[in-house]
């Protein structure tokens, strides 16, 4: 349950981070918060998961997407921080571009761990 709960909530964080960010054309330091937070959870969901598998890691589809996800996310949030000291207003507004894409790859390992968790 606390996996689920985590990773719902990762997922919450992170889409209302990339897509307030998208629409109001500029990251701002509460967005960058907002993807730290997406971050937060979805590592302890996957510390939870893996807890409850028994297994650390698993080389499969879900396994090898889901740590790029995680490791695409980490980058997310330190290049946001970057943007966000440089504080160079060309870089804050082309940042969304970069959030979308890691926000799209990072809906990979979700789908695919909810379908797999579905069809258990």
């Amino acid at each position: 349950m606390y996996s689920v709960l985590c990773m719902n909530l990762a997922l919450l964080f992170y889409t209302i981070g990339v897509w307030s960010e998208k629409r109001q054309g500029e990251l701002k330091k509460w967005h960058l918060i907002v993807f730290y937070t997406g971050l937060v959870f979805d590592t302890l969901g996957t510390v939870v998961m893996s807890k409850i598998s028994g297994e650390a890691f698993k080389l499969n589809f879900h396994g090898i997407t889901g740590l790029a996800a995680i490791l695409l996310m980490l980058f997310h949030a330190l290049w946001a921080t970057i943007v966000l000291i440089k504080n160079d207003g060309k870089m804050k507004v082309k940042f969304h571009k970069f959030s979308i894409l890691v926000w799209l790859i990072w809906l990979i390992p979700f789908i695919s761990g909810s379908i797999f968790a579905m069809t258990k």
